[in-house]
């Protein structure tokens, strides 16, 4: 089935389109893949990156805030980069060129999202308490792509590399998922000394 991409704003796609077309930026981005291709590169699949604070905060429910839009780069065939665009105060703007494993995952994750029999709307969640990335596939095909929470029945699929016992690329429902989170972001009580 596949996937409702939300579009991106024109201001953020117009930005890391001027990025990708310099010459410079390109020569000095930090991505060596990037800066290795011949020929030319493209944006391609547009997502919301939200981050996901307060998940530990003990009577709070989580709530999401949206980061900026990341572009997978394409170069021929495969991804070798991404591009991220953020909104400052005088609007959308190009951020910076990544690369590294989670553009590999980024990818994997999408083709794993594309064969699903529901049809999703494509995000990206950071849990920045866990260095943790995930793909999450939102129900709600007609929403703003900028604003939501996650609903108990939406999937995330973490990326690899994901932390410590949470399994990547396996798609869990975030009500089965958040509760394993939180465990993990619980302080660990100090243990005292016998007496």
């Amino acid at each position: 089935m596949p996937l409702h991409v939300p579009s991106a704003p024109a201001p953020a796609l117009r930005s890391v389109l001027a990025a990708l077309g310099s010459p410079t930026a390109v020569r000095e981005a930090p991505v060596s893949a990037l800066r290795a291709h011949q020929g030319p590169l493209s944006p391609d699949h547009p997502l919301p990156v939200h981050v996901w604070d307060d998940i530990n905060r003990a009577g709070s429910s989580p709530h999401t805030r949206l980061a900026g839009w990341r572009f997978l780069v394409r170069g021929g065939e495969r991804a070798v980069a991404t591009a991220e665009a953020m909104l400052t105060a005088d609007g959308w703007t190009f951020a910076r060129f990544c690369g590294g494993p989670y553009v590999a995952a980024t990818e994997r994750a999408l083709a794993q999202a594309e064969a699903l029999t529901t049809p999703y709307q494509p995000r990206l969640l950071s849990v920045p308490e866990l260095y943790m990335l995930t793909l999450w596939l939102h129900h709600d095909l007609d929403s703003d792509g900028a604003e939501g929470l996650p609903a108990p029945g939406d999937l995330l699929v973490p990326l690899a590399p994901a932390p410590p016992g949470i399994a990547a690329h396996r798609p869990q429902r975030v009500a089965d998922l958040l509760p394993r989170l939180t465990l993990r972001l619980a302080p660990t009580p100090l243990l005292r000394e016998p007496a």
